[in-house]
Order: C-alpha cells, then sequence, then structure tokens
C-alpha cells in the first residue's frame, strides 16, 4: 500500500508540475502576444480587415502655347471583382458567361479569375459606355464598376512624338506625358471599407475616403498652326520621297522655344498598339547622323570669331585638296577656282571648308564644337534624347580635322544642329531648347513657370550679324535659292552628306538631305531644320528635297506670325548704309520664274532670245546693283546663222528639271516643260537628230508617282 500511495503522490506532483509550466507557458505567449508584440499584430488584423478600392486621378490636360487642347483625359468605367462575394454567391458560373459575352472575353478564363483566392481582381479595364451600362443595369454579385481616367488625343497622330503615350494604368510611357509624370499624373486616392473574415460588411466600421489629387496642366510652346504646317509638309516630302525618316524642328531662337517638332515615320497615339514599336522613335532628338553641309554654318562661325576668315578671304578651289595621304574632293569634283569665303558658303565648297578647317586648328576646333553644344545632351525636355557622337579630340588627325569641317566624321542631332544654328541667328547666344512654358493647377493658377535660359555666349553680335548676312547670300545665289520667299529675307545652309555604314566607310546609294535656316536673315523670328534620311530618286540634295519644304513651312508662318514683309530691320547696320541689291542667278530658270525673282529683289529686266528657259544674264549672280537697275536676260544660247547645224537628243528621264534645261541649252535647244520634278516623257525622243533652236518637250513628275 505504501508503494501505491508514494506513486500515486509523484503522479500528482508530475501533473501539477506539468500544469503550473503549461500556466506559465500560457501566460509568457500571452504577454508576448499582448505586450510584446501586441502593436503589431493589431495593425496587421486592422490590414486584414481593410479592403481598399483605388480611386484614380485624372492626368493633367496638355496646351498649346495659345490654350489649345493637345492632350486630355476622359472618364472610362473598368470592371473589378470581389472573387469572395462571387463564390458567395454560388453564381460564378453564370457571372462568368454573363459578363464573358458582355465584354467579349473567353468565358474559362474568366471564371477562374472571378474564382481565385484573393479579395480584388481586375477583370477588364476601361470599357466601353455600353458595356458599362449593361453590366450596370444587370448588378451581377461581387461586380463592381470602377472610375478610372483614360488619356485621349484628340489630334490623332498630330504631334505624337512630343505629347507621347500614357499606359492603362494612367503613367507617362513615352515623351511630355513621361518626362512630367510626376506633375501631370497627380495621386491616387482610395476607399478604405473594413470587414469580417468571410468578406461581410462588418456594422459600425472603419469607412474612409481618400480623395485622388488630378495632375497639374502643362502649357507647351508649341504652337498648333506652325505645328499643322510643318506636320503637313513632312507628311508630303515623307511620302513623295519615300524616305526612311525624317524630322522638322521649328525653334523660336531668341527664347529657344519649340514652336514645332515633328517626327517620321509616326503613329496615333490613341491606338499606339496598332503601329510599330519603331515608330514612336523620335527621329529629332533620338538619332545621330553626320550633317554635311549644314555643319559649315558652325566652322564658319568659328573661323569669323577667331578672325582667321572674313567675308573677303580669298580661297582657290581646284575641284580637290590633299591632306596627308587622302584626298577630298568637291562635290561632282567640280572646280570652284578663285573664290571669297562669302562665295565658299554660297557653293559649299568642300576645298574651301578643309582650308578654313586646318587655319582654325584642332584646338580651337574643339573649344567651339562643344561650346555650341555638340557632342552633349542640350537638355530639352523630352526623354530619350541622344548626345551625338565626337571624334575623341586626344586621337583627332589633321585628316579628321579636314572632314570634321565640311560636316562628316562627327555625328549630331537635329535638335542639336537647331539650338547651334539658333546661336548664331540670335546674336551668339546658346539658348537651351524647351517644350513647356508653364504649369498650371485646375483653377488657371500657375504653379511653376519655365524662362529662357542662355546656357553660354559663344560668338559675338557682331561675327553672328556678319554670318548671318553670308547665309542670306547662300539662299539668294548659292544653293539654297529654292528656300527664297519672296517678301523676306532669309538665311540658311543646304546639305547632303553621305551615310555611314556598318564597318566603316560610306554608302554610295543612301544621303541625308537637309536644309536648315532662319528669317527674316535679321532680328530673325524663326529657325527651322528639315532633314530627310535616304529620299528615293534623283536630284537627292538638300537643296533639291530639304529646301523647298523649308520654304513652304516659313512663308506660311511668317505669314501666320504676321511678320511685315520687306522692312527693314532696325538693327541691319549693312543696309542702313548702303544702297544696292544682290543680283540673283536666273540661269537655266523658266522665264517667268526668273522675271518674279529679279522683281522681288527690285530690279528691271530686259528680255532677248526666244524660248523659256534663261540661258545666260548680264551682270553675272551676286553683282551688287542699285534697286531699279536692268538685268538682261537671253533665251537662245545660239546665234541666227547656226540653226542649220545639228545635234542628237540626248536621253532626259530621271533627270531634273534644271538638269534638263542645262543640257538642252548646251546643245542649243528649247526646253518647253510641263508639270514638275522629274522627267519622265520627252517629245522627240532620245536619239533624234534635231536642229539647233528646236524646241524639246519634256513631261515632269514628282518622285514615287
Amino acid at each position: 500500500m505504501q508503494t501505491t500511495s508514494l506513486l500515486v503522490r509523484k503522479r500528482i506532483a508530475a501533473l501539477f508540475f506539468l500544469f503550473t509550466l503549461g500556466i506559465f507557458l500560457l501566460g509568457g505567449r500571452i504577454f508576448w502576444v499582448q505586450f510584446v508584440r501586441g502593436a503589431e499584430l493589431s495593425q496587421k488584423a486592422e490590414q486584414n480587415r481593410m479592403r481598399d478600392e483605388p480611386v484614380a486621378s485624372k492626368r493633367g490636360i496638355i496646351y498649346d502655347r495659345n490654350g489649345n487642347e493637345l492632350a486630355i483625359s476622359v472618364s472610362a468605367d473598368s470592371v473589378s471583382a470581389c472573387p469572395a462575394d462571387v463564390i458567395a454567391s454560388k453564381e460564378q458560373k453564370e457571372i462568368a458567361h454573363q459578363l464573358a459575352t458582355i465584354l467579349e472575353m473567353d468565358e474559362e478564363k474568366l471564371l477562374k479569375t472571378l474564382t481565385q483566392r484573393t479579395w480584388f481582381v481586375w477583370v477588364k479595364r476601361q470599357i466601353k459606355p455600353e458595356q458599362a451600362k449593361k453590366i450596370r443595369e444587370m448588378d451581377l454579385p461581387g461586380i463592381r464598376l470602377t472610375e478610372e481616367s483614360h488619356r485621349q488625343y484628340p489630334n490623332g497622330i498630330f504631334c505624337s512624338h512630343v505629347l507621347g503615350i500614357s499606359g492603362i494604368d494612367n503613367t507617362g510611357l513615352e515623351g511630355i506625358d513621361h518626362y512630367y509624370d510626376e506633375l501631370v499624373g497627380g495621386s491616387k486616392g482610395r476607399i478604405v471599407i473594413e470587414k469580417d473574415a468571410a468578406n461581410r460588411n462588418i456594422p459600425e466600421a472603419t469607412h474612409k475616403y481618400i480623395s485622388p489629387v488630378d495632375g497639374a496642366n502643362l502649357i507647351l510652346t508649341i504652337d498648333e498652326t506652325i505645328q499643322y504646317i510643318v506636320e503637313r509638309e513632312l507628311e508630303k516630302v515623307f511620302k513623295e520621297r519615300k524616305a526612311k525618316a525624317a524630322a522638322i524642328i521649328v525653334m523660336d531662337p531668341a527664347t529657344g522655344e519649340i514652336l514645332a517638332m515633328a517626327s517620321r515615320p509616326t503613329y496615333d497615339p490613341n491606338n499606339y498598339g496598332k503601329y510599330p514599336a519603331s515608330n514612336r522613335h523620335n527621329f529629332a532628338i533620338n538619332d545621330a547622323y553626320e550633317p554635311g553641309s549644314t555643319m559649315k554654318v558652325i566652322t564658319a562661325a568659328m573661323a569669323m570669331e577667331e578672325k582667321t576668315v572674313d567675308g573677303e578671304s580669298r580661297f582657290f578651289c581646284p575641284g580637290h585638296i590633299k591632306v596627308g595621304k587622302e584626298t577630298i574632293r568637291c562635290a561632282n569634283n567640280k572646280v570652284h577656282g578663285s573664290q571669297t569665303f562669302a562665295q565658299i558658303v554660297e557653293n559649299s565648297c568642300n576645298v574651301g571648308f578643309v582650308q578654313v578647317g586646318l587655319d582654325l586648328g584642332l584646338e580651337k576646333y574643339y573649344h567651339y564644337i562643344k561650346a555650341f553644344g555638340f557632342g552633349k545632351l542640350t537638355g530639352i525636355d523630352l526623354p530619350g534624347e541622344e548626345d551625338g557622337i565626337l571624334v575623341p579630340e586626344k586621337k583627332a588627325q589633321q585628316i579628321d580635322l579636314a572632314t570634321m569641317a565640311f560636316g562628316q566624321a562627327n555625328a549630331v542631332t537635329s535638335i542639336q544642329l537647331t539650338t547651334a544654328v539658333g546661336a548664331v541667328a540670335n546674336g551668339g547666344k546658346l539658348m537651351k531648347p524647351h517644350l513647356v512654358k508653364q504649369v498650371i493647377d485646375n483653377n488657371g493658377k500657375v504653379i511653376k513657370k519655365f524662362d529662357p535660359v542662355v546656357v553660354r555666349r559663344v560668338i559675338s553680335e557682331e561675327t553672328a550679324h556678319q554670318l548671318c548676312l553670308i547665309l542670306e547670300g547662300e539662299v539668294t545665289v548659292g544653293t539654297g535659292t529654292n528656300a527664297y520667299i519672296e517678301g523676306y529675307r532669309v538665311a540658311g545652309k543646304t546639305g547632303t552628306a553621305q551615310k555611314s555604314k556598318r564597318g566603316g566607310g560610306y554608302l554610295t546609294d543612301e544621303y541625308i538631305a537637309s536644309f536648315i535656316g532662319f528669317a527674316p536673315a535679321v532680328n530673325p523670328r524663326l529657325v527651322c531644320i528639315v532633314v530627310v534620311d535616304a529620299p528615293q530618286g534623283y536630284p537627292y540634295y538638300g537643296g533639291w528635297v530639304a529646301a523647298p519644304v523649308f520654304k513652304n513651312i516659313i512663308q506660311d508662318a511668317l505669314h501666320y506670325l504676321e511678320v511685315p514683309m520687306n522692312k527693314l530691320q532696325e538693327n541691319d547696320k549693312t543696309l542702313d548704309k548702303v544702297e544696292y541689291v544682290l543680283v540673283p542667278d536666273v540661269v537655266n530658270l523658266p522665264l517667268d520664274e526668273a522675271l518674279s525673282l529679279l522683281n522681288a529683289r527690285g530690279l528691271k529686266s530686259k528680255v532677248s532670245g526666244s524660248g523659256n528657259i534663261v540661258w545666260q544674264q548680264t551682270p553675272q549672280p551676286r553683282t551688287k546693283l542699285q534697286p531699279g537697275a536692268q538685268v538682261i536676260i537671253s533665251l537662245s544660247p545660239f546665234d541666227q546663222g547656226d540653226k542649220d547645224s545639228e545635234v542628237t537628243i540626248p536621253d532626259l528621264q530621271g533627270k531634273s528639271m534644271r538638269e534638263v534645261a542645262k543640257i538642252l541649252s548646251d546643245l542649243g535647244l528649247h526646253l518647253i516643260p510641263e508639270g514638275y520634278g522629274l522627267a519622265y516623257e520627252q517629245s522627240p525622243v532620245a536619239g533624234k537628230v534635231m536642229s539647233r533652236g528646236s524646241c524639246i518637250k519634256v513631261k515632269f513628275q514628282p518622285v514615287g508617282e
């Protein structure tokens, strides 16, 4: 009995010990949960009970400089679901069937979405109004409609590369919409609802509404009318010339404000998914290319600022120049002979600019090329800007300097070149290009203002003024005559650049045709660049492809801005003192065009001979005459006694009107043109023998027709 009693006592003691230990452990656990982790677990419990429903903010409106809407936000309903409520209704299959029918979705996939183990899922975002109406009327268990903001671009492809795109989550993905996303996007709101574990509403539970903050509105520097003019002309040249890419920028040189910017190929930001991703590439800022002769403007500015040349400095061009072991030639091996510095600009003489570059030297060249902003970002407020490519200064040789001087070796972007030439136009100050003027709230209050920013002075006012006059001569009598605008003084430079190929060297069948200029030539309002990549057909030169586009844009833009015609500018020191005009080059032009050009310069004309194409003129181009002086233009390239001699008619197909006129005039034949563009039909046909003085009918048509 004693043994049994002792065993019982031991068992009781063991049980008591275990019970005491259990109480101790339980108390410790309670203490740990309640006091040590109490706040943390309480917060987690609250979060577990809370259900957040997002309330989207509206993106700010993007306006042009005159208050015209370019990008807006509209409300659109999105369908969401609470799977727990759908399952609790025991009608998930029927709900999935009804929704799939309305939303045009796969029923099986939708059913899986509606029965997920989560409290919230999106079914379909930003549906059509008629779909939202049907779903609202059906009042399906667990299915909700949430109002969201949907970005719309009222003008479609208009200004698409500037505006960019906004995604379904109300986030800017490209362009201005991306660059200023924090300002334009605003901040989302939410509705907070407290529910139990079964996802049922808790009586007298927490209900919070946190309102969204709508985004700020942007006022751009873009002018809708000038942008329309640019889009029209860019689309025309892009299609007619079947180019790979093209871009146009119009800037106010005094402020750096971008008034228009467009690229091709393009896309509609409302339906950007239907276009190749490459169409969203902004050729105006994302691509660097070797500029060719347009870069001669910058070389000229350097040399004139350093006073290594002036307008009357003499150069001799034998058609080629040797630099080390390499020989550099002028375009088409043309021999320009003795020229002034102004004439090498007008003739776009490679040999002359090689001499200018070599005289300047590598150290000074690199000082100015960097000062003008090449080789680094301009800082324009768009994403994805390219910084261009410069030959490393430490590795540069004399041959590199020679080629850089006339626009090869270095690669630049259109926006860099526009900004640099803008510095020549505005008196020597490099301005930072920008696209936003102001940021305003929904009440019209200005939140932020973007004033013009002067980066640095690169050349003196005197140098800039003298160079402007030389560039005016380029348009008046040089390679840029197709950019001439009657009634306005225009300055500019043509460019026809070879395209580099992978592995080194240049392509033989593709070029980049460009023109950059400004108007009026003194105190300019606009600077404009036109770049066309790989235009098809002949001629492919910048003076023929890009200059006419520049002319059409600037002419319409100046009229729109109501810039007075032929008004003497205040700071035009030259014309205040010297009463003369420069005789334009009218050789090989149709008679009516030649007479119009002379009349625009205030010159009288006397016509001799017969025909429709000018053969000779007296005095020669660029001669200085008093207004009202007479220019004699001859239409017949032969004497009356030469009519009996015979010539064989050449094949003129594919040649420009100016080339055809030159060929026929050299043979003593008269051209009767019809249409414009490139020759595609002639009468009589090639190979026929005709007497001098005969008329040849040639039909012309634009490339691609």
